[in-house]
């Protein structure tokens, strides 16, 4: 009997003492934004008793990162859990908000207490801590500033090779691996230039090397057409490392007497007239909709009054200002359907200098569908023949052969990707083999461009996919990349930019040779910007 009391004497103490004396870690994979104040680099959790002190911890850096580009890291304390809530956690809220406008850069001192910080970057970081910990869990973290010049290329990983509480050293429990952090550029913040919401990314590179990205400035709120959305346009001339002011490519303001918000133009997608270096933007202006939704709110019809109007900018200079709007809703709406918009994202110049817009239409069933709209006049006019697929929405096209033109759609059905393709500029259509297969979605916009081998550093033929990696919810934004015309699409082929929940929509684009950049929809900022090397993704 004596012995059986020892051991479990002897249970109970490992038990508390374990309890006591561990700090579990995680590292959340989000982008590191070189713009923010803080951006959380490791979330911490203590089961404590009552007076317990997280004394110090120490951090090490690896990774493509240089130090003097760290222009602080932070050590903040964040309290206790609620009763009530269930399962395990690593912060009780949002320590900086993605979406409260102007507060969307720095911890929210509210929800944070800061313990320690250092401005002196060397190979081994140590923080200093004398907070009283409460009875139960108690949450830390670490927040990382970069320097402006930081490189959007730069990479870290972070290791903690030790921690002390209540003077003893600490038993240090890794939640996840050790992933690969990656800067970013919030090029679009909650509360810019006055507006509560930016979505729906565009991105695309000039001839000039200059990347021209596009977006819904929704200034009222997150909400959809119609509501007062102007087409907006950031731009940058040095790959993505800085970015102008925003321009406004296309606005309606109170046309026909109407208040601005039932005039709103949206959901745009950007085209490179690569013969001419034109650029085309072509969005969907919503009239007189009483601010209801537009998907359920426009009619089958021709005018402003009963249906929404498909609208063309271009700009002759690289992108730094745009032409009044043109009308082209009479060339390829037919009077039944009831919408006919773009496909948000991007379109391309084929090789034969004909430009090609995916496209989509709610038809006269109130069915969506996907295709293609194309100009071979070099924007003067266009033509739209037949759907991909049924039951389908947002799409990307991309030309994969001389002459033939891939459709990857958003699919109602859900869970995976519908792609076709076409030979006559979608006249006749054909089911891909990894149609519904190979590209998981939750049902959400995504990104394709298919680069030669001749114009990247591989020496292969590309086909690079962007999209959230999942079937539910809008999480796991990550790039794909097949070698093989889209049939496969292997794991080693791949990297997740930002594993939590945000809107998910995105758009790629090369900046070079060797880079392609991705701009979207995060988790820490309404529109981000992101490179990453081809080596990275090409295995």
């Amino acid at each position: 009997m004596r012995k059986i009391l020892l051991y479990f004497s002897l249970l109970l103490f490992i038990q508390t003492a374990f309890a006591a004396d561990s700090l579990f870690v995680r590292k959340p994979l989000v982008p590191i934004l070189i713009d923010r104040t803080d951006n959380i680099l490791l979330e911490m959790r203590i089961d404590a008793h009552k007076g317990d002190v997280l004394n110090k911890l120490s951090l090490q850096f690896k990774g493509e990162i240089d130090l003097n580009d760290i222009k602080a890291l932070r050590l903040f304390y964040s309290g206790t859990e609620a009763a009530s809530r269930e399962g395990r956690h690593y912060r009780p809220v949002s320590y900086i908000s993605s979406h409260a406008e102007g507060k969307t850069k720095a911890a929210n001192p509210a929800y944070s207490v800061k313990q320690s910080e250092v401005t002196e970057i060397t190979g081994t970081v140590t923080f200093t801590s004398n907070q009283p910990m409460v009875e139960g869990v108690n949450y830390y973290w670490v927040s990382i500033e970069m320097k402006p010049e930081t490189s959007l290329l730069s990479t870290l990983t972070v290791q903690m090779p030790m921690a002390e509480i209540n003077g003893m050293p600490a038993t240090i429990m890794w939640d996840g691996k050790a992933d690969v952090r990656r800067m970013g550029i919030g090029v679009r913040h909650a509360g810019d230039d006055g507006a509560s919401a930016f979505r729906i990314p565009g991105l695309v590179t000039s001839n000039n090397g200059t990347l021209l990205g596009v977006y819904d400035i929704r200034y009222n709120s997150s909400v959809d057409l119609q509501e007062m959305v102007d087409i907006g346009v950031s731009r940058s001339t040095d790959k993505g490392q800085t970015w102008e002011p925003m321009r406004v490519a296309m606005t309606f303001g109170e046309t026909g007497g109407l208040p601005h918000a039932q005039n709103g133009v949206g959901d745009p997608s950007i085209l490179v007239d690569e013969k001419t270096n034109t650029i085309w933007v072509v969005a969907a202006w919503t009239h007189g909709m009483g601010n209801g939704r537009a998907w359920w709110n426009s009619m089958p019809g021709m005018t402003p009054d009963s249906t929404a109007q498909l609208m063309l900018v271009k700009s002759e200079d690289d992108g730094k200002t745009w032409s009044k709007p043109i009308n082209i809703t009479s060339q390829v709406k037919d009077p039944s359907w009831y919408f006919l918009l773009q496909g948000p994202g991007r379109g391309i110049t084929m090789k034969d200098g004909t430009l090609v817009f995916p496209i989509q239409f709610i038809d006269s069933t109130r069915v969506p569908n996907a295709g293609i709209m194309y100009s071979k006049d070099r924007g003067t006019t266009w033509h739209l023949h037949n759907l991909a697929r049924t039951n389908t929405t947002e799409a990307q096209v991309a030309e994969v052969e001389p002459g033939v033109l891939m459709l990857n759609m958003r699919d109602n059905r859900g869970g995976s990707r519908a792609v076709a393709t076409t030979r006559d500029l979608g006249k006749t259509w054909y089911e891909h083999p990894s149609s519904r297969s190979a590209l998981q979605e939750p049902v959400c916009m995504a990104s394709l461009i298919h680069v030669d081998a001749k114009d990247n550093i591989t020496g292969k033929d590309l086909l690079i996919f962007s999209n959230p990696n999942t079937t539910k919810g809008r999480n796991h934004i990550t790039i794909k990349v097949s070698t093989d015309g889209g049939m496969t699409w292997p794991l080693a082929n791949q990297v997740t930019l930002d594993e939590e929940e945000g809107w998910g929509y995105s758009c790629l684009s090369m900046i070079d040779r060797e880079t392609v950049g991705i701009f979207y929809e995060s988790s820490v900022a309404h529109m981000t910007f992101q490179a990453v090397k081809l080596t990275d993704l090409v295995k």
